[in-house]
């Protein structure tokens, strides 16, 4: 019998639910206490492993943090003349500073709200945002949140490095909190702002810092910012190149599907925060962000080629020099230890690309750009030639077009500013600077800088002084010298003023003779000539120009501003000055000015040089420019006709273009109808009309040079240069020129005498007391001992004698010789009524007579006397007779008479039939 179950008591069922709970509560406590003990040893654990992890790191101070979150690259801005801006400096990355106050609030809110949600509520580091990426990490997960605040980013950016380890990231959660600590959050956030890269801007570059990105990917500053563009700015640090709207070469990518979804993201985060509207929210997104990108701008690199490279060039020298005087050394220290020199380059360079400086030049953006166009269409260049090189890459034999390349360079006279220059045709196919690297015979511009000014300083000549143009032969230690004009004739006795309005090389090499002793080479180095050699100063052809390395033009030029500036140089320069970010003034710059001649000497030099405009070798001049000025320049060839220089200078500025092969090759004599000086001098002009059109008052001044006191006009003679003689007076031989008060001619002329000559093929001797009368003239004769002065001996006086009608009366009293016989007698002919014989022989025959008698038998009388020519000759009157002649020496030596010659007399008509009538009548 089945027994029957007994229901649960009420009792036995509570007693049952409390040892359920005890057992429950007794395993729950258990496990907590387990999970305690596994946590504490965790964090335990983890504690010990963090700190032996920075165990070793030394905490740094206040000073040293802001010190490093605020030493970020920054971009060194550089600009024209007058704060025109010209663009930044080439670096790795473009970067602006910014203050907070002047970001968008879209900005800050867009990357607190994606970056950093809890940014004001944090000390630094979120635990639970830490604990997430270490879970992530260890689960390798695919989702990854990331576990850094804003703080802990820019201590990664700013203080370590971007390795991937524990120990950084131990060295980053400390340093963030101690940031946290010693900065607010605004100064974090603005420290941030300024640091974040941002991929790449219109024009490709890499871009940091959310000013750059404002301005390189939209064009505005980031104050300006709209929510949509910084939403989209927002989204760009997590993959800056990933989500970058610009390739590297500057082009808009096609696909933006990326960006635009991140920024969307943005939004969407910004709407979740509180902090833009379900309206804002919506409008961004149609926000059309590919047609409000920035277009591409060109870097100043790119634009301005050779000027970046000079202001970048020139910035580094400054800053080095800078930098080693504030550890001690001094600017010649650098220049004579290169190594030292190149160490604090180097420096200079790093800083001029990171440190944010602002670098103010003296270039006039407008005159530049406007030359840059000239070149750019003259079409008078000339003809480009064909060279064969190795080429560097491929070692091939390879043929290259080298065309006529150009320098040129306008400077303030008084101040020295570099205004504008060329620095030739094409960057891209050669990137040498024409104007201020390139070193090149200067030519005869060397004339008034070596030759004349320093001669005139010296008291040596003045414009007045006259210099034998005749040929010249030098033994030098190098050998046999004999400089030739360039139009290979000589015009005898010349003014300094005329030798160098005509560019003459002889007179120009006699007066370096004279003083080259006193070592005239002081004066280019005194006006910056910086290539000098020791050969350079005992070189007699250095009067014309041949320098063993060469000048550059900006050299050339500057040297001849001291003539503009009244002798006074003053060194060229290009940088005004170089400001850091915080406003301190590093390099200023100050001029030194050097005085080389006296006002006296620069303006006589200057009254010279405005005769070669006028009517020298730059006469063209005149007509090819659009405004009129005190201009006063001169002319210059290189050897071979290699070189091509043409520089001048006016109250205010001074103006100088060379034009060349890189090569040296001879240029075309003649390219489009013009020479290569005159293809020289107009290209000078247009680029002056250029910058006359943009700065006609800098450019054109309206005052003349003022003459200096200690200046007076005063009469020479044209023969020697001194005081003029009566006789100097007689034969016509005075002019008038400017001197130097100290420096007049205090002799008188003494060259000139007053006698008879004699005049046999072309040349004039002095008569001998036996010579007959009828073959002499009077004249004024020149005494050729004056040329013992000028080391001249054995020469063809005749020579010495410009041709001009002014010259006409003036003999060389020179010996004639007579050969000690007497004359042979002429052979005479009659042709009609002309009685001709030919020119004597012997040379000491300086005239004939003609004879005549009624007829033969009766005595002959002297009918003519007739001058020693080349094709004597006789007209007989209508009476006839019998003639002869008979030559006579200088010592008055009459020859044996020539062969008779009869001329019957002629029967006239009427007196015929006259005497006929007659006949008949008495018949």
């Amino acid at each position: 019998m089945e027994q029957e179950k007994q229901p649960i008591s009420f009792p036995n069922l509570l007693r049952r639910l409390y040892i359920t709970y005890e057992i429950a509560w007794n395993v729950l406590l258990v496990l907590a206490v387990v999970l305690l003990c596994a946590v504490s040893f965790s964090f335990g654990v983890g504690a010990g492993y963090f700190a032996s992890l920075v165990k070793d790191m030394r905490i740094p101070s206040y000073t040293e943090m802001k010190k490093d979150i605020y030493n970020y690259e920054e971009t060194t801005h550089i600009y024209f003349a007058n704060r025109v801006y010209l663009g930044s400096f080439r670096s790795d990355i473009e970067r602006e500073e910014v203050a907070l106050k002047d970001v968008s609030p879209y900005v800050t809110k867009a990357i607190i709200a994606t970056e950093d949600e809890y940014f004001y509520e944090h000390k630094g580091v979120v635990p639970k945002a830490i604990i997430r990426a270490l879970f992530q990490e260890a689960t390798n997960s695919s989702l990854r949140t990331g576990g850094s605040t804003l703080t802990q980013q820019l201590v990664k950016n700013q203080i370590l490095t971007n390795e991937v380890s524990f120990e950084r990231k131990a060295k980053e959660i400390l340093l963030a909190l101690r940031l946290e600590h010693f900065f607010s959050k605004d100064e974090i956030l603005e420290a941030y702002l300024n640091v974040v890269p941002f991929g790449r801007n219109s024009s490709g570059r890499n871009i940091a810092g959310i000013q750059a990105a404002a301005q390189g990917v939209f064009g505005v500053n980031a104050k300006d910012l709209n929510l949509a563009q910084a939403a989209f700015l927002a989204g760009l640090p997590q993959s800056p190149f990933g989500y970058t709207p610009f390739t590297s070469d500057g082009e808009v990518k096609k696909d933006l599907s990326p960006a635009l979804q991140r920024m969307k993201t943005v939004l969407n985060r910004m709407k979740k925060a509180g902090y833009i509207s379900e309206r804002q929210y919506n409008e961004a997104l149609t926000y059309d962000v590919a047609k409000h990108l920035a277009p591409p701008k060109p870097s100043p690199f790119e634009k301005y080629p050779w000027l970046t490279m000079e202001i970048e060039q020139r910035a580094k020298a400054i800053l080095a020099d800078v930098l080693a005087k504030k550890d001690g050394y001094t600017k010649k220290d650098l220049q004579t230890n290169p190594s030292l020199y190149e160490e604090y380059k180097t420096k200079a360079e790093k800083q001029l690309r990171q440190n944010g400086y602002d670098i103010y030049t003296t270039i006039d953006k407008d005159i530049y750009d406007r030359m840059q166009e000239v070149v750019a269409k003259y079409p008078y260049f000339g003809s480009d030639i064909m060279k064969r090189e190795k080429d560097k890459k491929t070692g091939k034999i390879v043929t290259k077009v080298e065309p006529v390349e150009v320098g040129a360079m306008l400077i303030e006279n008084q101040t020295g500013r570099i205004i504008s220059f060329v620095g030739g045709r094409d960057y891209h196919r050669e990137q040498l600077n024409h104007a201020t690297q390139a070193y090149r015979s200067n030519g005869s511009t060397m004339k008034p800088l070596l030759v004349y000014a320093p001669a005139m300083e010296m008291g040596i000549v003045q414009p007045g002084s006259v210099i034998p143009d005749i040929d010249l032969l030098v033994q030098t230690p190098s050998g046999s010298y004999s400089p030739k004009n360039a139009d290979r004739r000589t015009h005898g006795f010349v003014s300094v003023r005329r030798a160098l309005q005509y560019s003459y090389n002889i007179p120009a090499v006699r007066t370096y003779m004279k003083t080259i002793s006193q070592r005239p080479i002081t004066y280019l180095e005194k006006m910056g000539f910086t290539s000098l050699t020791r050969a350079d100063a005992t070189n007699l052809s250095m009067a014309l120009g041949a320098l063993t390395k060469g000048v550059t033009v900006e050299e050339n030029v500057n040297a001849y501003a001291t003539f503009g500036n009244y002798g006074t140089f003053v060194d060229a320069y290009l940088i005004e000055k170089i400001v850091a970010k915080d406003g301190q003034v590093v390099y200023e710059h100050k001029s030194e000015p050097v005085n080389v001649f006296s006002p006296q000497t620069a303006y006589l030099t200057i009254d010279m040089m405005r005769d070669v405009i006028r009517q020298g070798t730059a006469a063209s001049l005149p007509s090819f420019l659009k405004f009129h000025a005190d201009w006063a320049g001169k002319t210059g060839t290189g050897q071979d006709n290699k070189d091509a220089w043409f520089v001048a200078t006016n109250p205010n500025v001074t103006f100088g273009t060379w034009i060349g092969y890189d090569t040296p090759r001879p240029l075309e004599l003649k390219y489009k109808g013009l020479s290569y000086s005159k293809r020289n001098l107009l290209l000078w002009a247009q680029l002056m009309n250029a910058a006359y059109d943009v700065k006609p008052d800098l450019v054109a001044p309206k005052q003349r040079f003022n003459m200096p006191g200690g200046i007076v006009r005063r009469a020479y003679c044209t023969v020697s240069g001194l005081i003029p003689s009566a006789m100097c007076e007689k034969a016509g031989l005075v002019s008038y020129d400017l001197y130097n008060a100290k420096f007049v001619p205090t002799e008188e002329d003494h060259s000139l005498t007053s006698g008879k000559f004699v005049e046999v093929n072309g040349k004039r001797y002095a008569a001998l007391p036996t010579t007959p009368q009828e073959f002499t003239s009077e004249g004024v004769g020149f005494n050729a001992q004056v040329l013992e002065e000028w080391g001249i001996k054995d020469t063809d006086l005749t020579k010495l004698f410009p041709d001009s009608a002014q010259w006409k009366n003036v003999a060389v009293f020179a010996e004639l010789k007579e050969n000690g016989k007497r004359p042979d007698p002429p052979v005479a002919q009659l042709s009609g009524k002309t009685l001709t014989w030919t020119a004597h022989r012997e040379l000491d025959v300086v005239g004939y007579r003609v004879y005549r008698a009624e007829q033969e038998g009766l005595p002959f009388q002297v009918a003519a006397a007739i001058k020693a020519g080349p094709s004597p000759s006789f007209t007989i009157p209508s009476a006839a007779g019998v003639y002869y002649v008979t030559a006579v020496d200088i010592s008055g030596n009459e020859s044996l008479p020539s062969n008779l010659i009869s001329l019957a007399t002629p029967v006239n008509t009427q007196e015929k039939t006259d005497n006929a009538a007659t006949n008949q009548n008495e018949q």
